[in-house]
């Protein structure tokens, strides 16, 4: 039971879990005593990637052990982090200097970051998959939607201008479609647009849910994300601690079904964590410390 003078993050202990996708069959890796987020699996199909506590961590899943990334001055990481196509660098989402998240790179093996968004606050959520561009949420003149820019640096391109909340947005692996979330209907739906963001579609069709992070397997045919009860959270809002499930549908928008349902929300699968071969998926469930 949440005690309402202390922050969640000091409350709950996190469960490093995969789950077959054809089965539904869980797996718990580990259970942590703290708060970890948002795994993302290397292309080695044996290591995640985890943020916790302002930092990166590997963890092996064979030796159940973590290994921290060194991340230099990025050291106040959210869970918005990506993996570079080759697997060789981590983009990820940072406080600057003035506190508000920029997207940096840096070396999987660890380095001094390399800014690429000077304005915040900048979420990243996708790395195309020819490696030359990075898509992000961001907040500019009060209005969050997408954006996309060389991962070298450079001028910004805004893809979405609906009012509300535009997030979440990756790249099919084919880097035909960039995949999003948006509250434009009314309530947090699954969308797609062409790269250039042209022909955004809605994909998602749930009245009674509010739909978030939508990841594309590496073969492009299935999508992940999650779903909040409808009542339980506002439409652009996606907590922690709550009871979700994480959906599996075709990428024509077909055949939904629930894979698992669990405690969690934020940090529960913030980032595109298909294992390689696409028969797995990994998450982090939550629970309360007695």
């Amino acid at each position: 039971m949440e005690k309402p003078n202390r922050p969640y993050w000091e409350q709950v202990y996190s469960m490093l879990e995969t789950v077959d996708v054809a089965t539904g069959e869980r797996t718990v890796h580990k259970r942590f005593d703290s708060l970890i987020e948002a795994p993302n699996w290397l292309p080695d199909g044996n290591t995640l990637l985890y943020n916790a506590g302002g930092s990166l961590w590997l963890f092996d899943l064979t030796t159940k052990e973590s290994r921290k990334v060194d991340t230099g001055s990025a050291a106040r990481c959210n869970n918005d982090h990506v993996l570079s196509p080759d697997g060789g660098q981590v983009g990820l989402s940072s406080a600057g200097p003035e506190g508000r998240s920029l997207v940096y790179v840096v070396p999987l093996s660890g380095g001094e970051p390399r800014l690429v968004t000077p304005v915040g606050p900048s979420y990243l959520h996708g790395w195309s998959p020819d490696g030359t561009t990075l898509a992000y949420c961001a907040e500019r003149g009060g209005e969050f939607d997408i954006y996309t820019m060389p991962v070298e640096g450079g001028e910004e391109t805004r893809l979405t201008d609906a009012p509300g909340l535009d997030d979440g947005p990756e790249y099919s692996p084919d880097g035909r479609h960039i995949w999003f979330n948006s509250v434009r209907s009314g309530l947090m739906q699954v969308w797609r647009m062409d790269a250039g963001g042209q022909n955004q579609t809605r994909m998602t069709w749930d009245e009674e849910s509010n739909c978030w992070f939508p990841h594309l397997s590496p073969d492009g045919k299935q999508v992940a994300y999650i779903a909040y009860k409808k009542g339980d959270v506002a439409p652009g809002d996606h907590p922690p601690c709550k009871h979700v499930e994480i959906r599996l549908m075709d990428a024509d928008g077909e055949n939904t079904r629930t894979l698992v349902r669990l405690f969690g929300g934020q940090g529960t699968l913030n980032v595109n964590s298909w294992s390689p071969d696409g028969t797995q998926l990994a998450f982090v469930s939550y629970g309360y410390k007695e």
